[in-house]
């Protein structure tokens, strides 16, 4: 069977590429921890819907470690204050190398573990430049070269727009992935740019969103549930 390492956050898209994958190949989740300040939550949101999934394709979840704090200083990635709210543009969630980091430390472990191909979940209208096919062809030829190891990046989303993967894959557990910046107890902010991202991708879908958010989802038409969990 053929064996891909996926490079998977807890996020909508990367779980239901790892479950898709799971279908035809040998899986290896690949968690990386940045220092970021939502990782917890998202972690533990991988782990149920890994739990759910329960593919016998699926291997245990390996976590590498790339601390970003020392580079990005005061970044609202690393501290409390400043996340991008549901009004302000996709560029302010840049992340600076954050494919750079991931795609590098899930090949060196590519490497010594015998797979030669990544799966990343990044999904059409992506606006960043580490997030293009032709970074991910350049920068697999590159690590390709200076491992020794061939290393292949498949962005098999790179096509679709979140709603067009939700509609798809509608039969997943999809509320149990958590795409979210500030969350709150473990729970969706339901304030932020990527809520914002979600609820618009669910309600483009025509999916019924079961996702529970903390507050800030009534201008969509979704419920809020706020009172009942405040």
């Amino acid at each position: 069977m053929d064996r891909i390492a996926v490079l998977t956050s807890g996020g909508l898209d990367s779980s239901v590429l790892l479950a898709e994958e799971a279908k035809t190949a040998e899986v290896y989740p690949i968690y990386v921890r940045c220092g970021l300040a939502w990782e917890d939550a998202e972690r533990s949101a991988l782990d149920s819907f890994l739990k759910v999934l329960n593919s016998p394709n699926v291997k245990p979840v390996t976590t590498l470690s790339a601390p970003v704090r020392a580079m990005y200083g005061d970044h609202w990635s690393v501290g409390p204050d400043g996340v991008p709210g549901a009004d302000e543009p996709d560029t302010s969630v840049f992340l600076p190398g954050r494919n750079i980091l991931l795609i590098g430390l899930a090949a060196v472990w590519c490497s010594t573990h015998h797979v030669y191909r990544i799966g990343i979940g990044s999904l059409g209208g992506n606006p960043f430049s580490d997030a293009t096919p032709d970074f991910f062809q350049k920068f697999a030829a590159a690590l390709t070269s200076g491992l020794d190891h061939v290393v292949e990046v498949k962005a098999a989303f790179r096509d679709l727009h979140k709603w067009d993967v939700i509609k798809r894959f509608q039969s997943l557990p999809l509320d149990l992935t958590l795409t979210c910046m500030a969350p709150i107890d473990g729970i969706h902010c339901g304030q932020c740019n990527k809520c914002r991202e979600r609820q618009v991708a669910f309600d483009r879908s025509g999916v019924q969103d079961l996702t529970i958010y903390a507050r800030g989802t009534a201008t969509l038409g979704i419920q809020n549930i706020s009172q009942s969990h405040s």
